[in-house]
Parts: C-alpha cells; structure tokens; sequence
C-alpha cells in the first residue's frame, strides 16, 4: 500500500484509508506499508489494527532516525534507503493499492507500473481514486499511448477504483482471474468506472 504520509488532508481521505485498512483485515489481508506514523499511511495500518488484521512496515534508517515510524505496528523492517525499501516492499506485497499522495506516493506508483510494463513484477495495481484524485494521472498515461509514447496496452496496466470496497474487489478479482501479461493485453476499457 502507497498513500500520503501528510496530516493536512480533508477527512475524506483519512475516512477512506481507514475503511480500507479495516476491510482489508475482514476480508483476510496484511498490509505492507511505508510504516509513516502519519496521514493515510497510519490510517490504513488503524484500520487493519483495528479490525484484528497484520500491518508490516517497511521504512529506511534516516527515517527511523527522524522518529517517523508509526510505534503501534507489530511488525517493523528497517532498510538502509528508500531504494531497498521500494524493492522490499515490493517482495512482500501480492499487490499493490495506491491511496492519494504527493510525489513520493505518485513515484512510487510509477515505479512499479513501469516494473509491471517491464514484465519485473506481474501483480495487480488499483489506484483508489478517492473523489477522483488520480483522474488526471490515468488521462496522462492514456495520453502517453495516444501520442505513441508507450504502447497503446501498456496505458492498461492498472485498475482505477472509486471507494475501498471496489479497490479490494478489483484487486481479487484481478488475482481470481489471472493476471494478463503485458505482452498479451489488448485494448480494453480500464478508466474511471
């Protein structure tokens, strides 16, 4: 799970992370995540906590350092930099959520859409789009493939959800069905729903 580490957010977004993190533990999941003692890091790992569920936290020294780990995880691994970090996370998740966030959270998500394009990881992405937040990304991307920037199917390689409860049921149906490889995907409606 990727989302802000800010406190300064309307309670929209608080209110929405929490719900996930909540159903995420009554449908069975862990969460792994940036183990940020703040914004909707933390309200994501309540949520799971909350409803009896696992959170691990995957954060880098200099952070730690700084005193921005949440206490309340049960689970805390401490990497040397945001880079084996990222690559850490990526190891333990089988998918990945991505909440509303600033540049950390927006270079993150690119990250691993471009490891999805690559063909280094083939696990399911969701945007969770809280009041449209992630509108304009996707509209970038799209425009990517329109102007032949990338391949026009690779514009595909993640879902776009309005609430938590779409989020994790594209997310299992997505793990139910089977992931397409990018080298097989065709064109196929993926945008806001």
């Amino acid at each position: 799970m990727f989302g802000a580490s800010s406190d300064r957010l309307e309670n929209t977004f608080t209110e929405t992370a929490y719900e996930l993190g909540t159903l995420m533990a009554e449908r069975g999941w862990d969460c792994v995540n940036g183990a940020g003692s703040a914004g909707l890091m933390r309200a994501v790992s309540d949520g799971v906590l909350d409803a009896g569920g696992h959170v691990t936290g995957v954060i880098p020294q200099f952070m730690v350092d700084n005193g921005w780990q949440y206490s309340r995880l049960p689970q805390l691994e401490i990497t040397t930099d945001m880079h084996t970090r990222k690559e850490r996370m990526v190891q333990l998740a089988d998918a990945f959520i991505v909440l509303p966030g600033g540049c950390g959270t927006i270079e993150e998500a690119m990250e691993i859409y471009t490891w999805r394009q690559l063909g280094i990881i083939n696990k399911p992405i969701i945007l969770l789009s809280t009041v449209g937040f992630y509108k304009p990304l996707v509209e970038m991307i799209d425009r990517c493939g329109t102007l032949g920037f990338m391949q026009r199917s690779h514009t595909r390689l993640w879902k776009v959800a309005r609430t938590p409860k779409d989020a994790l049921d594209k997310l299992e149906r997505e793990l139910r069905e089977g992931i397409q490889p990018v080298e097989e995907m065709r064109d196929v409606t993926h945008g806001e729903e």
